[in-house]
Formats: structure tokens, C-alpha cells, sequence
């Protein structure tokens, strides 16, 4: 998919309804899609693993009894119950459905779902039929079921996404709607391949169409031909931009049109960076309204969140003070100046403060920007340059590794920083701030953050911003969590750290 980055209306796009009688425009049915191949031997894998892992568990709690052998007869055949019987719990709570391979939380909320069902009938049955069968069973064997079924699809996933980069085990989509909005999101689903979003078609407003045909290299038809376009090119999901009450009755008859083929329809909502638990249907008298809570700034999870950071941060310096002591002498030996580089940055609610990084650059190197500023490779309010001569050969190194931001665990032990947040700005860049970018202002900076895992200094400006954003908007602690797991990926990997 190639776009231009020719100016085009990305705001709130609106799908006129079509000119016509409001009934159903009869249209040659689709052929029901069948399920994918991949799908069936995925979800197999999935079962027989979990199967397995069952059995092993079972027999574990049966031969590591304090009593021996034999078992009791109960604690046997429950051990026995639990291989068919993992799997076909998860299943019927929705986990190995294919909507929830790849991406989002559901599959593992849904395991964990099935984890508290599974113990709470173990405990329930072994109560109220009088069996033994054993503490280790109900209270340990069942935890640890879930516990490994958790590892297993988060190894799966990361095998799933892989091959998705690759092109396969995807969806074939056609994206419907406004010129603008349509190029924006098979922009961003063509940058976040392990989607497995595959864009084969557009179909824009009849204003649109012809500009867009020039922007792209996939078939562009009419909002009139998304069926015909579908069946002509084999797609299986229909993604519409946007949706409102001039596009109801649009939405509703291509909603029928799909009946019975198997083909996916899906709906991007206007506010595309808001996620995950401010998103909820609710429905008043009948009429299903999207609502969108309000971000949260402040309260008891954001003092749990300061007292993790500063207790985390307070623990990683005491372990690796070897480190951070080997580091500071290499620095200091290898090139004239301090170990420590300290730098005037803007924190929360714009409050200044002092930022520390191991010394990576000769010790004039503010000085010596102007001489380079002419290789500035950003796109944005940064200066970014890929073989910059002012960094020295163990700052090369550092930077590699990203060893030169450890010091900034001080920062965080102070207050000043959290471990994940937006990257802590220059002031020379605050004061070209407009109003939306200021709200990464209303959070802590980060030691790392969504930026650091998305590919650092690689990303233009605008999509480091967008970063930024979605976490002030959709910060929560087990997003810090996912975020600080993916951190030493991106470190090891080196990617985008010059």
C-alpha cells in the first residue's frame, strides 16, 4: 500500500447515506467464506497443547501425593476429567475463537476466565459430592493450568505475529469510507502488520474516488460496490471508517448483504487513539451509544503507580550499581569530562527539572550543533543524525544499549520521572508545542515508554507524538507492565538507537 502524504480530510469522516429508497438494494450474495486453514490448525495446536499440559499437571498432583500410590479413585478420574476438560472450557469461553488470536487482551482475559470457572466448579464439586479431591488439585494443579496455558499463548502469539510480517495467517480487507479517513487507516494497518490486516481494496465516496486511485495500488470502486468487490477479490473483512447517524442506514444494509457469507464487519470509530477500558457500549432505552470515559490524571492508581516506580527504581539501582559504577569509570577513562550528563528537561504540568544520562558525546557537544545541524535527518521538533561525530566510541556503545539512560533511575527514585511515560521533552521543544501535543505534559516522562518499543529513533515525529498520546490517554498499570516486558526486546534488538 503506497500513500501519498498529500493533505486529505482525516477528521471525524462521515459516509453519506446513499441517495436511494431506505430498503435493502437486492445484490448477488457472497459465497460464505470458509474458515481459514491456518485458523483450524492453530486452534488444534492451541487444544492439544493445553491437553497436554492437563495431563502433565494431573499426573503431577497424582504422584507427588504425601500418601503414594495408589491415588484415591475421585482424585484418579479428576485428574483424568481435566484433559478434556481444559480445552473444552476454554473453547466454550471463547479462546480459541479466531477473533481473539493475534491481538488485544481478549484471549487472555478469556483463559483467565476459564481458570476461575474450572477452580471455582473443582472447589464446588469436591464440597458438595464429599470427594477427595486433594488441596494440590483444586488450589495448586488449577492456578498453574492457567498460569502455563498464559505462557503458551503469549509464546504462540509472538510466533503468530511473526508470521503475519511475513504476509500470512491474515485477513483480506476492503476499508469503506471517506477518502482521507479510508488512506489513514490502511496507513496505519500496512505500519502494524502483526495485525494481520491485509488491505487488497478501498471504496470511497464518488468525490474521492479518483483522487485516491492515484494514491494507491489496490482496486478503488464506489460505496455501492463493497459486495461485488469482496467477492471479486476474495476478501473476508469489511472495515468502515467511521460511523454515524447519516451512515445507519448504509451500515444496515451492508450489514444484511453480509448475512450468511462469513464475511467480518468491522467499524473504526471516529476517537481511533482511545482504547481499551474507556471504550464501553451503553445502551440508553434501547439505542446503543458509544461511551467514552474520561482519562484519569490522578487518584489512588496513580500513587500506586509512583510507589511501584520508586520502589522498582530504588531496587534496580541497588543491583546494578556494579553496573552503573563499571560504566561511569568508562566513561570517565576514555574521554575527557564527567561521567554525567545533565540536562534541563520539562516534566509534569511543564515543571522543569534535571535529567541525568551517562556522558555519551565530548564534553562541547551543545556547542558544536550549529556546525551539524544541516544532516538533521528529523522530521519534527528533534535532531536526529545516524553517525553523529560528537558521540564517542563507548557512547556509541552506550547508546546501543541503551545504557546511557540508567542514570535516569535516580529520576525516577526522585519523583521527577516514572520508569514508563512519554519521553521527557527539551524546552526548546515545549515552546513549540500546540495544544494537542501539550498533553503529553500531563503525565510523568518516562524512562521508557510506547516510543521506545515502537521503534525509538526511527519513528517520524508525527508518530512519536501519536505514541505519546494514546499512553496519556490510555495509561493503565498493566500497560506499564506490557510496555517494561517489551523494553528489553527493543534494547536487545538495537533498532532505531543512534
Amino acid at each position: 500500500m503506497l500513500v501519498d502524504k498529500e493533505a486529505l480530510s482525516t477528521g471525524l469522516d462521515l459516509i453519506p447515506a446513499p441517495r436511494r429508497e431506505t430498503t435493502v438494494t437486492p445484490a448477488r450474495p457472497l459465497t460464505r467464506i470458509a474458515t481459514a486453514p491456518w485458523v483450524r490448525t492453530y486452534a488444534l495446536a492451541l487444544a492439544a497443547f493445553e491437553a497436554l499440559a492437563a495431563a502433565a499437571i494431573g499426573a503431577g498432583v497424582v504422584l507427588t501425593r504425601p500418601e503414594g500410590l495408589p491415588p484415591e479413585p475421585s482424585l484418579f478420574w479428576a485428574s483424568v476429567a481435566l484433559v478434556p476438560a481444559w480445552p473444552l472450557l476454554l473453547w466454550a469461553c471463547g479462546a480459541h475463537a479466531e477473533r481473539v488470536f493475534g491481538t488485544g487482551s481478549d484471549e487472555y482475559r478469556t483463559v483467565g476466565r476459564a481458570g476461575l470457572v474450572l477452580l471455582a466448579v473443582a472447589g464446588f464439586v469436591s464440597y458438595a459430592a464429599g470427594l477427595d479431591l486433594s488441596r494440590a488439585l483444586v488450589v495448586v494443579g488449577v492456578p498453574a493450568l492457567t498460569l502455563t496455558t498464559l505462557v503458551a499463548r503469549y509464546a504462540a502469539r509472538t510466533y503468530l505475529r511473526r508470521l503475519r510480517a511475513r504476509g500470512r495467517c491474515g485477513k483480506r480487507v476492503i476499508v469503506v469510507g471517506r477518502g482521507g479517513a479510508v488512506l489513514e487507516l490502511a496507513d496505519r494497518v500496512r505500519r502494524e502488520s502483526y495485525a494481520g490486516l491485509d488491505v487488497v481494496g478501498l471504496c470511497v465516496t464518488p468525490a474521492d474516488r479518483a483522487r485516491v486511485a492515484g494514491l494507491v495500488d489496490v482496486p478503488v470502486e464506489g460505496l455501492d460496490d463493497v459486495v461485488a468487490l469482496a467477492a471479486r477479490l476474495g476478501a473476508d473483512t469489511i472495515a468502515v471508517t467511521s460511523a454515524s447517524e447519516t451512515a445507519a442506514q448504509y451500515l444496515r444494509q451492508l450489514s444484511w448483504q453480509l448475512e450468511g457469507s462469513g464475511v467480518e464487519l468491522l467499524v473504526a470509530p471516529g476517537l481511533i487513539e482511545v482504547a481499551g477500558p474507556r471504550l464501553h457500549i451503553r445502551p440508553f432505552e434501547g439505542l446503543p451509544l458509544l461511551s467514552v470515559e474520561q482519562p484519569r490524571f490522578e487518584g489512588w492508581r496513580r500513587m500506586v503507580k509512583g510507589a511501584v516506580d520508586r520502589c522498582a527504581a530504588g531496587l534496580a539501582l541497588l543491583l546494578l550499581s556494579p553496573v552503573l559504577v563499571g560504566i561511569a569509570l568508562a566513561v570517565r577513562l576514555t574521554s575527557a569530562g564527567p561521567a554525567l550528563y545533565r540536562q534541563e528537561r520539562v516534566g509534569i504540568n511543564g515543571q522543569a527539572f534535571t535529567m541525568l544520562k551517562f556522558r555519551s558525546m565530548v564534553v562541547d557537544a551543545d556547542k558544536r550543533l550549529e556546525d551539524i545541524r544541516a544532516d538533521n535527518i528529523s522530521d519534527g521538533l528533534l535532531f536526529k543524525m545516524r553517525e553523529d561525530p560528537r558521540v564517542t566510541p563507548v557512547g556509541r556503545w552506550l547508546r546501543r544499549l541503551s545504557l546511557d539512560e540508567l542514570p535516569q533511575l535516580f529520576n525516577v527514585l526522585g519523583g521527577t520521572m516514572a520508569l514508563v511515560g512519554p519521553r521527557p521533552p527539551l524546552p526548546g521543544e515545549v515552546a513549540r508545542y500546540d495544544a494537542s501535543v501539550s498533553r503529553r505534559l500531563l503525565v510523568k516522562p518516562g524512562l521508557t515508554g510506547l516510543w521506545q518499543i515502537s521503534g525509538r529513533s526511527d519513528l517520524p515525529w508525527e508518530e512519536a507524538v501519536r505514541l505519546d498520546l494514546r499512553y496519556v490517554e490510555n495509561w493503565s498499570l498493566a500497560l506499564d507492565m506490557l510496555i517494561l516486558w517489551k523494553t528489553t526486546r527493543a534494547v536487545l534488538n538495537r533498532s532505531g538507537a543512534y
